[in-house]
């Protein structure tokens, strides 16, 4: 029996997904959310199996006391989920200062101090998982979201030097990248207004949110399906390093991987060149 630590845990979400996969395995589940009054009635479904926290991920002092709790009620945590996190819209340029920090100190730093707080445990034991919830938006930059895309890239770039440093204690990490899926991620979008401190974006941040709530609720991809595929992937003898889930965003990296790899040979000679000739 494994025990699972999973943050973001929005009814209807991933964090949510996840849960209910580890808790049909036989697994125990610590299932951390800012509103746990809302996990009241699930929580009660599952007695002693399941433990709720209140977590703000952005809370230092409360990651700590929630991975304290967790490895107490069940003895250390095996999987850890990172699945908190959200999409500011705005331009790059004009995208309220204030929410591009509120971006990455949720969509990135809070990951680095999760990590932090539950690695200690895994070393211990040499033995773990960690999923890092990326997005498509970490591999293909999306216009209307530049700081969404450049915390999500970021964690793809620490996913990358994470696992090859913890990889020698017996802790396996992977990235997963979902596209557009029917949770509740677009749903803030209809409450919010648009803030956008240059005018000449006014149409297009406009036309960002109007895009963002017209598919609320009509997102092609299902969060249980695309759990029951990472979990599929993590018990395969060499589990991949990463995985995208949805057909839309398979299609959309696809097509930017393949640009990068001919966009490369395309200027092979340039690269190669940039070198000091041989022997000098």
């Amino acid at each position: 029996m494994h025990t699972w630590f999973i943050t973001g845990g929005t009814p209807g979400g991933f964090g949510m997904a996840y849960a209910d996969a580890a808790l049909e395995r036989g697994d125990n589940v610590v299932l951390t959310a800012r509103r746990p009054k809302l996990l009241d009635d699930w929580a009660d479904r599952h007695s002693d199996r399941v433990l709720v926290l209140p977590l703000d991920v952005t809370d230092a002092g409360q990651v700590r006391d929630a991975v304290r709790a967790a490895e107490e009620r069940f003895g250390g945590i095996d999987v850890l989920v990172n699945n908190a996190g959200r999409g500011w819209y705005g331009s790059v340029e004009g995208m309220a200062e204030a929410d591009v920090r509120r971006s990455f100190e949720l969509n990135f730093f809070s990951v680095t101090e999760i990590l932090r707080a539950v690695l200690p445990g895994m070393r211990a034991r040499r033995s773990g998982w960690i999923v890092n919830m990326s997005s498509v938006a970490g591999l293909r930059g999306v216009p209307g979201f530049g700081y969404y895309s450049a915390a999500k890239f970021a964690v793809e770039g620490l996913t990358e030097a994470l696992r090859e440093e913890v990889a020698p204690f017996g802790i396996r990490v992977l990235a997963v990248e979902p596209g557009a899926f029917r949770t509740h991620a677009y749903t803030a979008f209809a409450d919010e207004s648009v803030s956008e401190s240059v005018d000449a974006y006014l149409p297009f941040v406009e036309s960002v949110r109007t895009s963002m709530v017209g598919q609320d609720g009509c997102q092609p991809g299902d969060p249980e399906r695309g759990v029951r595929a990472v979990l599929d992937a993590m018990d395969r003898e060499e589990p991949p390093r990463r995985i995208v889930l949805g057909a839309g965003g398979y299609e959309a990296v696809h097509e930017q991987l393949v640009g990068m790899v001919e966009e490369l040979r395309a200027y092979e000679g340039a690269s190669r060149g940039a070198d000091f000739p041989s022997g000098e």
